[in-house]
């Protein structure tokens, strides 16, 4: 059989369904929960209010805060209208500083930022490009923690243009050097910089041992049911053992003892697809994962990333969770399959009853599922025996029933439609076959499943659905708009407040939009307008943050705002206010604060992407730069209060 069409690189992939299982829609479930109720006479609208407030009674409003904070107190700020302007804005009593952006020299000779003129080998001892998810490690016991830490971050990918040229115009493919390929990879994957905060509150970089770039071509190790498996072998590499490399770092996740989880996203439009005679196997793991589209031009020096029908596996050693030791910086990273082969865009980890380790993960994709890992045993006896937690155990993927009830379905070999005659000769396919094993066994459909984050105070686990611009839409209660732009924000309890509990309870917590006065479905209030919800974080005291990425009310710029969920309005809908805005292009994410809660770290991913922005202005430079944003409230409060 002859195979091989790229990807249009102009049409965005995570609006393009590569999902043709028969699974029910996340849409459908709640159109007819909505209907069973006679709750559409009322209008959309209307459903959407009632299916907020009543799917699940009153267990969600009734969620209490920590006692030692007032439900009415959580959130203390005056919040800020939406945001236009190349600057970050946060509310009055509030100051952010851009840190740590793109090209800021960490290691080795820590050489200069140029725009457009680093050498590949420059780039490898500087942050990376496109900050996304990261996580502030303290390095000190007790408040001296919240002033010297490790700050990891991710790098989800590259603007080639200001890579290459420090300006808008990018290098026609034709004139691609191996220099260039070299200097793209570099500026992908992860950087762990040692920071201090001063006495005034001004935070530095360290010059640290353990200041360290993880990159494209860093070596890497394979462990669970995948390592060595048949598809994960090539001919660089013909055990299977070991991968260079981690690309399209998005959200992450953090161990109880002290790892770092990087997430793997948009692995397949890194690769050529060559046509050539394919094995329906590899056709069907290519077009089922949509591979293709080489969006940086790597395959033009890189035979790794061209996929041809003898050298298929490539693109089957990239979508996994990657671990590593951020206090370690001779640490080799190791891709962790037991947690499954998607486009993952978070690894929530929540230690459950019993030490059992738990990781909640979406697949950022319309049509795609969610998932979360279980482990078999308590994770500080499985690392006494020598044993990652994230080795053994079980992925299970969600299913969302009419009632308001759920499923959790487990993804293993020989279970129900899960076996050889189906295409699965063992776990190890099963693994690296996730998206099929989900669809095989009847999971939700859902409209790109984002970030996880769970509340500390109440167990509830969140999960951001960014939109459904697809052309196979189908209108909802859950969705009352077709395509849905706006997105929404699902939640759920695990059945007993166990999060190792194979069912659960589900409602929605909020509908995007511009307001209920907008007639568009949405449950917010006109003021608190936003779209595309993306990043989502619940801190210590329970406030939900909510970062966006892509469609905004009025052509504003993305935004973060932050939830109440113990207070909610008259239409039964969480007190909501937006708290920064970010420069045109960006996109808002990766958030996190000290222990104290006294600093919050946010990113703001590509600037001047399609919007002309010179942000974050720094020495008079006018390339954009991604960056992290450093927030503090002038009198030295906690976050949000």
């Amino acid at each position: 059989m002859t195979f091989g069409t790229d990807i249009d690189p102009d049409i965005d992939p995570d609006d393009t369904s590569t999902n043709p299982s028969s699974g029910p829609r996340f849409d459908d479930v709640v159109q007819r929960r909505a209907s069973r109720r006679t709750v559409l006479a009322g209008g959309m609208a209307g459903a959407a209010a009632f299916l907020t407030t009543n799917l699940l009674g009153a267990t969600p409003a009734a969620a209490t805060p920590p006692s030692r904070v007032r439900a009415t107190e959580l959130i203390g700020f005056d919040p800020i209208p939406l945001g236009y302007d190349d600057e970050v804005v946060v509310p009055t009593g509030y100051t952010a500083r851009p840190f740590i952006p793109w090209g800021t020299p960490i290691a080795g000779d820590h050489p200069a930022f140029v725009a457009g003129g680093n050498t590949a080998a420059e780039q490898e001892q500087q942050v990376g490009m496109h900050h996304d998810g990261m996580h502030f490690y303290p390095m000190a016991p007790g408040p001296a923690g919240s002033k010297h830490g490790l700050l990891v971050v991710n790098h989800e990918y590259t603007d080639e243009n200001y890579l290459h040229t420090g300006t808008s115009t990018t290098p026609a493919k034709s004139t691609w050097t191996p220099e260039m390929v070299a200097l793209s990879q570099a500026a992908h994957g992860l950087s762990v910089v040692e920071v201090n905060a001063d006495a005034s509150g001004e935070w530095s970089v360290a010059k640290s041992p353990l200041n360290r770039r993880i990159t494209a071509n860093t070596p890497m190790s394979v462990s669970g049911p995948a390592a060595g498996h048949r598809l994960m072998r090539t001919s660089e590499d013909p055990e299977g053992q070991t991968i260079l490399g981690t690309i399209n770092n998005c959200s992450h996740g953090v161990t109880p003892w002290n790892t770092y989880l990087a997430c793997e996203e948009n692995f397949n439009g890194y690769f050529r697809l060559d046509p050539d005679t394919y094995t329906p196997e590899q056709q069907a793991l290519a077009s089922r994962y949509g591979v293709g589209g080489d969006r940086f031009n790597w395959a033009t020096h890189d035979s790794r990333f061209v996929v041809t029908g003898t050298e298929p596996n490539e693109p089957n050693r990239f979508g996994w969770v990657v671990e590593f030791d951020p206090f370690d910086a001779t640490s080799r990273p190791v891709k962790r399959t037991a947690l499954g082969r998607l486009k993952h865009e978070s690894a929530y980890v929540q230690v459950a009853k019993g030490g059992r380790i738990v990781v909640y993960t979406g697949d950022d994709q319309v049509n795609e599922h969610v998932y979360k890992f279980v482990s078999n045993e308590n994770w500080r006896a499985a690392r006494a025996r020598g044993r990652s937690p994230l080795d053994e155990g079980t992925l299970y993927v969600a299913k969302f029933n009419d009632d308001g009830s759920g499923e959790w379905l487990p993804l293993v070999h020989g279970q129900g439609d899960l076996t050889e005659a189906n295409g699965f000769a063992d776990q190890g396919d099963v693994m690296i076959k996730t998206r099929m094993a989900a669809g095989m066994v009847g999971a939700t459909r859902m409209d790109r499943p984002e970030w996880v984050s769970v509340d500390p105070n109440t167990g509830m686990v969140y999960l951001t659905l960014t939109n459904n611009n697809s052309s196979a839409k189908v209108m909802s209660a859950a969705n009352p708009r077709k395509p849905n732009p706006w997105g929404h924000i699902v939640r759920w309890n695990e059945t007993g407040g166990d999060h190792t509990a194979t069912t659960f309870e589900w409602d929605l917590f909020l509908i995007a939009g511009q307001g209920r006065g907008s007639g568009d479905g949405s449950t917010i209030a006109d003021e608190d307008a936003f779209g595309s919800p993306d990043g989502i974080w619940s801190d210590p005291e329970g406030r939900v943050w909510i970062q966006t990425d892509g469609t905004q009310p009025l052509g504003a710029n993305d935004q973060m705002l932050a939830a109440n969920p113990y207070l909610t309005d008259d239409a039964g809908v969480p007190q909501l206010r937006r708290f920064l805005t970010g420069v045109p292009g960006c996109e808002v994410t990766g958030v996190v604060t000290t222990p104290d809660q006294r600093t919050m770290f946010v990113n703001i991913q590509h600037p001047g992407a399609g919007s002309p922005s010179q942000w974050p202005h720094l020495d008079g430079g006018t390339t954009p730069r991604s960056a992290t944003v450093v927030v503090t409230k002038d009198d030295g409060g906690v976050i949000g209060s």
